[in-house]
């Protein structure tokens, strides 16, 4: 019993110097019941049957992306258990004086981890539980759910789960806590805060030499994924990576033997109030947390990335659906298909279909286009052997091929009469173009793609096609696309004169229209009869369908999949970088508070005092968030590299938006810290 009312007055008492520990249990149970809650509160969701498979697929991944997150979170938690023994060594030390043994002092230890467990998993959950209901609001208005139906739920699932895990995590804590006091001696835990960490000051020459080194490797990796992104294969997709991470760590050795001397030969400015403290300090903890500030710039980093290429990925998606998809309907017919062996793979049945178009299938199968669709088009795709990617580019070809490696020179271009491509203009409201006898044009919507065209487009290359030598009207790409999409897919479809086409290189059909239905309930019955007649013979006549409904649906999906694990992830990252860095400064105000007696004796007042200690956590924290900032400027080419695809028109709100979730987090830790290291060094009376 005396175990237990001991642990309670301790935590009574030093309730001000809990504060981070109780601020990040919390935080991590709530954002842990949050997200493994959302399946419980899509339940009264009236969505339809294929957002239902969505949100399933996207609940069991957040569920293994749980099992991870449980790992960093139980890292944190035995980390900042170590905070709290050693800021208590003392008071260990008087217990054992006072003849206590280590068993009961771990039973205390016992005690305390089991209430504040029990204290941060009720706070948590309740905390879960209220945010849990704007999150099912959040999943709603991306699915477009109907809420009328919408009541507060408390998934007992996501409870249970969450109990489970931060059970085994505090269990993993209490073993550490015995096992640390078992091996602690008696004159450390007395007069452990009185040692005092000797600032070493490295070589100077050294420290340059490393620190030019760092950049230049640093920049090297800036420019590999940048500028050098195109000759990347998948060798040496992960060098930068590496590169970027020894060339941080670097940095931050060098750094660290670098400041105090940069200052001091600054003699004004080092000399200048309580600066040479505050300078003294900063390079003691440079010192000896190298390694950890490695850690937390690149969790940081990955943070920045992760949060800002997920979001800017939804709202993509979100924006595409409306300009890449603006037709209810495509359906596409592969035709003309070559009798074997010419085009081996195709049953005879197949090939009897591909003499047929869209239209005339359907007509086959009783479906009547007239009935369905208020407005269409029916046009044509045509390739012929004779024309390939690599002649479109004439004699640059050779000098791409080294820069762009990836590509396919050998793949057959689409080709597309004027008047077709315009049909489909008209009907999705995009510019018609016009074209002379002699002449040709690209349209395209994906810009690396476009990027390497309007090199060949440039330098005025002619193509051969059908027997007729054509010229470039424009000398770049114009934006077009022709299929129903949610991404910036078209690589380029060369427009050429009606008149020089040859109907027998005709190899897709395809119809895009609109229904006559004017409420989203009838598109969808519509949809479905469509589909039903064209899904049954699939495989014998090879037509295919896309609509704007299955699209929205896939890109609401999977921007809702990308978010919440980006959010997930991006918010356990930054809450572990700020509580690591947090809990180190407490741990360094506590060692120090003898320092900050001294500097009173000597007549520094308190305002002073706080002055120093706020510019102290000020730059430890902005520290690594900065290097963390650099290296997302290149991290977001990056990405923006490789997600181009969707488009980076929504890029600057993502970053935004992940700008205020790193001033709400990481800002409320540092303020958080600055206010319990002042309670910590205050002069007790």
């Amino acid at each position: 019993m005396m175990p237990f009312k001991l642990s309670l007055k301790n935590i009574k008492k030093s309730f001000k110097d809990y504060a981070i520990y109780f601020f990040t249990l919390i935080l991590g149970v709530a954002i842990f019941y949050v997200f493994n809650a959302i399946d419980s509160q899509t339940v009264m969701m009236d969505v339809t049957a294929s957002t239902k498979e969505i949100i399933k697929l996207m609940t069991s991944m957040l569920s293994g992306v749980s099992v991870f997150v449980s790992f960093i979170l139980g890292f944190l938690i035995i980390y900042a258990s170590r905070f709290l023994i050693k800021r208590r060594n003392k008071e260990f030390g008087v217990y054992l004086t006072l003849g206590m043994s280590k068993r009961k002092i771990s039973m205390i230890l016992f005690c305390e981890t089991l209430l504040i467990g029990t204290i941060s998993l009720i706070v948590g959950l309740a905390l879960g539980f209220i945010l849990s209901q704007f999150m099912s609001m959040l999943v709603a208005n991306m699915f477009d759910a109907n809420m009328t139906q919408f009541t507060f739920i408390f998934s007992s699932t996501a409870c249970i789960k969450t109990i489970i895990y931060f059970t085994i995590m505090y269990l993993l804590v209490m073993i550490f806590n015995t096992i640390s006091i078992g091996k602690c001696k008696l004159i450390e835990l007395l007069h452990g805060n009185k040692k005092s960490e000797k600032v070493k000051l490295k070589n100077p020459f050294l420290c340059v030499i490393i620190f030019f080194i760092s950049v230049v490797i640093l920049g090297y990796a800036y420019y590999m994924v940048t500028i050098g992104f195109q000759s990347l294969d998948a060798d040496n997709i992960f060098k930068p990576i590496i590169l970027g991470v020894i060339s941080t760590f670097l940095l931050f050795f060098s750094l660290s033997g670098l400041i105090l001397k940069i200052v001091m030969s600054r003699k004004r400015l080092y000399y200048k109030g309580l600066n040479s403290f505050v300078i003294r300090q900063i390079s003691s903890k440079m010192n000896t947390t190298v390694f950890s500030m490695t850690i937390i710039c690149l969790m940081l980093f990955i943070t920045i990335c992760v949060l800002s290429s997920s979001l800017t990925l939804k709202n993509s998606l979100q924006a595409n659906v409306n300009k890449l998809a603006p037709a209810d309907i495509q359906l596409t017919k592969r035709v003309n298909i070559k009798e074997p062996p010419t085009e081996d793979g195709y049953t005879l049945e197949q090939i009897k279909n591909s003499k047929l178009g869209v239209i005339d299938s359907l007509k086959e199968r009783n479906v009547h286009i007239d009935t369905y669709f208020k407005e269409s088009v029916d046009v044509n795709i045509y390739h012929t052997e004779s024309f390939t990617l690599g002649d479109t580019l004439g004699n640059l070809l050779k000098s791409i091929q080294k820069q762009y490696k990836f590509l396919k020179y050998d793949s057959k271009e689409d080709i597309m009469k004027i008047s077709d491509y315009n049909l489909v203009a008209r009907l999705y409201g995009n510019k018609e173009y016009s074209l002379k006898e002699n002449e040709y044009m690209i349209v395209a919507d994906f810009q690396s793609m476009i990027t390497v065209r309007n090199m060949a487009l440039k330098n005025n290359e002619k193509i051969k096609i059908f027997g007729h030598t054509l010229t470039p009207k424009y000398q770049e790409c114009k934006e077009g696309f022709v299929e129903l999409s949610a991404q910036h897919i078209n690589g380029g479809i060369v427009l050429v004169p009606d008149e020089v086409v040859l109907e027998n290189d005709k190899v897709y059909n395809m119809v895009i229209a609109n229904y006559k239905a004017d409420t989203k309930k009838k598109r969808v019955e519509v949809e479905e009869e469509i589909l039903k007649q064209v899904e049954d013979s699939q495989n014998q006549t090879l037509l295919f369908n896309n609509t704007r409904i299955d699209i929205m649906e896939a890109s609401v999906g999977l921007g809702a999949l990308v978010t919440f694990i980006g959010l997930y992830l991006g918010i356990i990252f930054l809450i572990s970088s700020a509580a690591i860095l947090a809990l180190k400064e407490l741990s360094e105000s506590s060692d120090n508070r003898e320092r900050y007696r001294m500097l009173r004796k000597i007549g520094a007042d308190e305002k002073l005092l706080h002055s120093s200690l706020f510019r102290q956590i000020a730059i430890f924290f902005m520290f690594p968030l900065l290097l963390a900032m650099i290296h997302s400027v290149f991290g977001l080419i990056f990405s923006t590299k490789i997600l181009e695809v969707f488009g980076n028109d929504q890029l600057l709100p993502s970053i935004f938006m992940t700008a205020i979730f790193l001033v709400v987090i990481y800002g409320g830790y540092f303020l958080i810290t600055y206010f319990c290291s002042k309670n910590i060094i205050k002069e007790r009376s």
